[in-house]
């Protein structure tokens, strides 16, 4: 049975307070000043993409507590014969594609950063099932609230290896300031314009669980202690 992890870290000032204040401060002003373009988006995804027009999906947030993270849809729910979902590169369209290139597709999660559930600055929520696979260290990317965009995604988002960008989940953990944040928002600002990264449409590495389950089996990497 998973043990609940026990988190440990030094907290300051500006983590437990002025950060937060910050998100609050920052998601109400984007939801308000662009409500139309929530409003044009919603419009748009539920012609193209169909209904419901916010995909929403159980992601493990600070302390590892369970939240709804929320975004636009960007594929069908096209089925073959049988039933079942075709594959996502199936089911992806050049609007959805679109979507999640210039990250249209994560303005829902501002209310997500409302709740508290998130913030701007922090580690990417991963899937649940990935929980039982994460080593000690890299557990405590979980120590804080996850962000809609954080270290890793700056410096190499879906291009790096899977220990790589845990890594840099922790180093950010490990570095958490105001002077952090800005460089975290310049450099994805950065990538975003440099274009090169397309790893946000899909990703071509193993998921987590698959590729931890590797390494057990081979006897490489982390681990399960």
């Amino acid at each position: 049975m998973a043990h609940k992890p026990v988190f440990i870290m030094k907290h300051t000032i500006y983590e437990k307070f002025i950060k937060r204040l910050f998100d609050i401060l920052l998601s109400v002003i984007i939801l308000i000043l662009f409500s139309w373009l929530y409003l044009i988006l919603a419009i748009l995804v539920r012609t193209r993409l169909g209904s419901p027009v916010i995909f929403n999906q159980e992601r493990p947030g600070k302390d590892e507590k369970v939240f709804h993270m929320y975004k636009f849809r960007t594929m069908t729910d096209e089925r073959d014969t049988n039933g079942d979902l075709l594959p996502d590169e199936k089911r992806l369209t050049r609007f959805g594609s679109f979507l999640r290139k210039t990250s249209l597709d994560e303005l829902p999660e501002f209310l997500n950063i409302l709740k508290g559930d998130m913030s701007f600055i922090g580690p990417r929520p991963l899937l649940v099932r990935y929980l039982p696979y994460y080593n000690e260290r890299e557990r405590l990317r979980h120590s804080v609230r996850p962000g809609l965009t954080g270290w890793a995604q700056a410096h190499g988002r879906n291009a790096i290896s899977w220990e790589q960008k845990f890594e840099y989940d922790v180093w950010y953990v490990e570095h958490i300031s105001f002077i952090t944040d800005i460089r975290v928002i310049m450099d994805t600002v950065r990538a975003f314009l440099d274009r090169s990264d397309n790893g946000a449409v899909l990703n071509t590495f193993d998921d987590f669980d698959v590729h931890r389950r590797k390494q057990w089996e081979t006897g490489e990497g982390d681990s399960r202690e």
